[in-house]
């Protein structure tokens, strides 16, 4: 075999972990762009050290171990990623302020494409789409990076007890400690947040509550938003640390600091296994409508419990592939004739 059909086979053979990985990565370090980079530098360090690879583990463990050492580096500076509701409390209406924090904040949104691999067994695409869940990955921040990994590779990813300690380096007794303390930490946080219990794939209730929600949010109808979300629904808007609680101060917000999110248009995408659209707005200078946030909804028992609008979207609309400006429609065009 020449060596650049060799090159060839060890690309294709370590891109086909690229998705998986990703998704590890995603979880340990709730940064998108941050993920992405540790997975380039994963396949990298594996693609130069190729040759002392042993084969004393699968080419699968190998790059797990590699990714966990770059996460764990990367997150020796300490910084925990959060969402609004982790770092200050609740805003009343009349005290809202748009305050923004630095990028390396906030968790971050994800692709489902980019971090759930395609599977067969049913069981286990769901508690891959679970595990991406904003509350959920909100949770992992909370845990030291050891204990995140621990818990990533044995309750999301199955591996046994003995294969993580060996990934780490350490023993099963010691994997089985970090585990139990992962799990009373996360138990701690069980009711914290919005409890997202989205079907995969939605059922018939889910997709009539996100039409109707579509309707409501394009046609900015606050009475019929109003009768779709949950009496504790809350609302974040990162990079500003503001988040509302409840549909008065919810839509109250909408009709005045976000006024200008009337007459929007909404295109469904997928992120973080919840339900999502990329929401463009009225463009008053170019016409036709502008990015303006990457919607994810968080859905329980039939009402909308989470709105969360990520507003970055020079980063976000790339990172999902949408286009940076939607066309007015030739009805639209004729009535503002």
């Amino acid at each position: 075999m020449s060596d650049s059909t060799a090159t060839t086979d060890l690309d294709v053979a370590l891109e086909k972990h690229r998705v998986e990985l990703t998704g590890y990565c995603y979880r340990m370090l709730g940064s998108s762009f941050e993920a992405e980079d540790a997975v380039q530098d994963t396949l990298v360090r594996a693609w130069r050290s190729y040759a002392k690879f042993e084969g004393r583990s699968s080419l699968r463990s190998w790059l797990y171990r590699i990714a966990t050492n770059v996460c764990l580096d990367m997150l020796t500076a300490g910084n925990k990623r959060a969402r609004p509701m982790d770092l200050t409390d609740a805003s009343p209406l009349a005290q809202a302020a748009l305050t923004p924090r630095p990028d390396n904040t906030w968790l971050e949104p994800m692709p489902d494409a980019r971090v759930l691999p395609t599977v067969d067994d049913p069981a286990e695409a769901a508690v891959a789409k679970e595990s991406v869940r904003l509350a959920f990955m909100a949770a992992l921040q909370q845990l030291p990076p050891k204990q995140r990994a621990v818990l990533i590779l044995r309750e999301v990813l199955a591996w046994k007890a003995s294969e993580v300690a060996e990934l780490l380096g350490t023993t099963v007794a010691s994997v089985n400690s970090a585990l139990q303390r992962a799990r009373a930490t996360l138990a701690e946080r069980a009711g914290e947040g919005a409890d997202a219990a989205v079907s995969d794939p939605l059922d018939e209730e889910q997709r009539r509550l996100l039409e109707r929600y579509v309707k409501a949010f394009e046609g900015y109808d606050m009475a019929a938003l109003t009768a779709l979300l949950h009496e504790d629904a809350v609302m974040t808007m990162p990079p500003f640390d503001l988040w509302l609680t409840g549909p008065a101060d919810m839509t109250g917000f909408m009709t005045t600091l976000g006024a200008a999110c009337a007459g929007s248009r909404l295109l469904p995408v997928e992120a973080n296994g919840l339900p999502a659209f990329a929401q463009y707005k009225p463009d008053p200078d170019k016409g036709g409508f502008a990015p303006w946030a990457v919607q994810v909804l968080e859905v329980s028992e039939g009402r909308i419990t989470g709105l969360h609008c990520f507003l970055d979207t020079a980063r976000w609309f790339p990172l999902f592939g949408l286009p940076l400006q939607l066309e007015a429609e030739a009805d639209e065009i004729e009535e503002g004739a």
